[in-house]
């Protein structure tokens, strides 16, 4: 602290770890501290002064300075009311013994009824002690009676209403606790059930790579015969039924051809008539030929 108040002398202030140090207030520190504890009977402890530290004492010294400056004015308030009071008491109690009205001088009855009157009116808050003095105070105090007991049955209202909410909130918690457990449980019990989906979803992400896999070759296949989707189940069912009405057209040709064989022996009759049977047979299987691929041409 010694060095502190040495190096005042120095300048108005002084860089400490990267922050200047006002001089001027750590003065004004070091002389509340030391008058502080000086009053307690200590010493002040060391400490090293920062700039936060100085800055945190000055603002306290100002606060407790202004508020001992307040007390001293209050009490020296008090001190000359008091001063006051004694001599309105004394002149009081004067003039009392004067009209024989002394306190010595009072019966016993007297002095503990003026005693409960002032006890009521200190109780009161009054210093009328007149009985419309006392009756407006009975009157003023019966009225913060009422706006108490109001205030109470509000307060009491507001307190079973929150009581009402806490216990709403209790069993909705509770609700939330219940649902939670239950929640863990089936996530416990559908772990395994997951894993399962997990395995399954592998196999089947590699069957599918497989079957892909297998239509990519389907199609090369297809490509390769000459296929195409304009193919359909219906265009080969359709040309099936030509077909089938073809062959039907070719059966009465293949018998008139085989009535040929009852033929008389005449050679060259026979193989003309031979030849010419095969023609017909040639030129239906051409015509069955041509129809065919001008049906596979325009499928394609």
């Amino acid at each position: 602290m010694s060095d502190v108040v040495a190096a005042e002398n120095d300048g108005d202030s002084l860089v400490e770890g990267g922050s200047s140090l006002n001089f001027h207030q750590t003065a004004e520190v070091i002389a509340w501290l030391s008058s502080q504890f000086d009053a307690a009977g200590k010493v002040v402890p060391d400490f090293k002064y920062t700039p936060q530290s100085v800055s945190f004492l000055h603002n306290l010294a100002s606060r407790s300075q202004a508020k001992t400056q307040a007390s001293l004015i209050i009490e020296s308030d008090l001190l000359q009311k008091a001063a006051e009071y004694r001599l309105q008491a004394a002149r009081i109690s004067e003039v009392l013994k004067a009209a024989g009205l002394a306190r010595e001088s009072l019966p016993e009855n007297v002095v503990s009824s003026a005693e409960a009157l002032a006890n009521v009116a200190n109780l009161l808050g009054t210093r009328d002690t007149e009985l419309g003095g006392l009756l407006v105070a009975i009157g003023e105090m019966f009225l913060r009676k009422a706006e108490v007991a109001e205030t109470r049955n509000k307060t009491q209202m507001e307190s079973e209403n929150l009581l009402d909410h806490t216990r709403k909130a209790i069993a909705r918690l509770t609700n939330l606790k219940r649902t939670l457990q239950q929640l863990q449980d089936d996530a416990s019990s559908c772990e395994a059930q997951t894993e399962k989906w997990k395995k399954n979803l592998a196999i089947m992400a590699a069957k599918e790579q497989q079957y892909m896999q297998q239509h990519a070759n389907f199609r090369k296949v297809l490509n390769h015969i000459g296929y195409s989707p304009e193919l359909s189940h219906r265009g080969l069912f359709e040309m099936a039924e030509h077909m089938k009405e073809l062959e039907k057209r070719k059966m009465p040709i293949i018998d008139t051809l085989r009535s040929y064989h009852d033929l008389p022996p005449d050679k060259e009759l026979a193989t003309l008539a031979i030849q010419n049977k095969q023609m017909e047979v040639e030129a239906a299987e051409k015509y069955l030929e041509d129809v065919l691929q001008s049906a596979l041409g325009t499928r394609e």
